[in-house]
């Protein structure tokens, strides 16, 4: 878990992990500088369970932090925990099972649905992935452009713990991980919500309700576009540094990351190749035209 000034709801989040129907669990509390009673908070309940711990640090931002904490020691699996939700008590237990089936000695990223709800754990919204994004991600070539996975949901074996290994260029954690699950090994969606996930006004990231869309759009959503664009294929980039990526992830991930460098000609015939493509009909259409007019866009010298 990482910790920033979380005073309000961090006790509750720390319950809701101790009371998980699988109890056979550490939980390191990375605090990223706090200034209110979020160490306070989190030694008090550390006093009474000796599966907690709490490393006060410098602040260094949330992708920084968790990475950090990936590194602290190794596990079979590793949870990512935010400050303000609340996860399910079956969390563990549904993604460890699922885990069974699988060939861990590859790099696999579990994640599930999650509830929306309130600051009082109303809930908003029985599923944020359809809310959100219509549909899961599950291949490569939809986690490029668009990430699905929420951090409060995920699971990752050792084995993609140790493709980790820097922050560069990296937009969310949560996405990086994915997309280096779904070129390197697999990335699996269970469709069950495990979290409450909190909206409130001091969300890092949060659900894109109506509100937050219609904001987004009007304020200067071209430039917003073209920072996601070129973002997410400086992230697509960092894949190609693995000599172990398959040869088709990394044609797909290499003509992702050049796109915008070929002719018009060229550029269609990459997106009907391959398909390259939003989740939601009115953002593939955004995406594609921005991509083959390029209007707007600012090559990076």
């Amino acid at each position: 878990m990482s910790t920033y000034n979380g005073e309000k709801f961090v006790a509750d989040q720390i319950k809701s992990i101790q009371e998980q129907t699988y109890s056979d669990w550490s939980l390191i509390v990375r605090d990223d500088g706090s200034k209110d009673r979020t160490c306070e908070i989190v030694n008090e309940i550390a006093s009474h369970d000796h599966r907690i711990r709490l490393l006060k640090a410098d602040n260094v931002g949330v992708v920084r932090s968790f990475f950090a904490l990936t590194k602290i020691e190794p596990a079979d699996f590793y949870f990512f925990s935010d400050q303000d939700d609340y996860w399910l008590e079956n969390k563990l237990e549904v993604i460890l099972k699922e885990a069974e089936s699988h060939d861990n000695q590859k790099p696999i990223l579990y994640y599930t649905d999650l509830k929306i709800v309130n600051k009082s754990l109303d809930v908003l919204n029985e599923s944020m992935v359809k809310y959100q994004s219509g549909h899961a991600n599950t291949q490569l070539v939809q986690e490029l452009t668009e990430n699905t996975v929420t951090g409060g949901t995920v699971g990752i074996n050792h084995a993609l713990a140790e493709k980790w290994h820097d922050t560069e260029n990296i937009i969310m954690h949560d996405w990086w991980l994915a997309l280096l699950a779904a070129a390197l090994g697999e990335l699996v969606f269970i469709d069950t919500p495990t979290e409450l996930y909190r909206q409130h006004d001091n969300n890092v990231l949060g659900a894109r309700t109506l509100t937050k869309r219609m904001k987004n759009w009007f304020n200067h959503w071209i430039k917003k576009y073209w920072w996601l664009i070129t973002s997410s294929q400086k992230q697509a980039q960092k894949l190609l540094v693995f000599d172990e990526l398959p040869e088709e992830n990394r044609m797909l991930a290499q003509t992702y990351v050049e796109i915008l460098e070929k002719p018009f000609i060229k550029r269609i015939h990459a997106l009907r190749h391959y398909h390259l493509r939003k989740n939601r009909p009115l953002h593939t259409f955004i995406f594609r035209t921005l991509v083959l007019t390029k209007f707007g866009y600012k090559k990076e010298k």
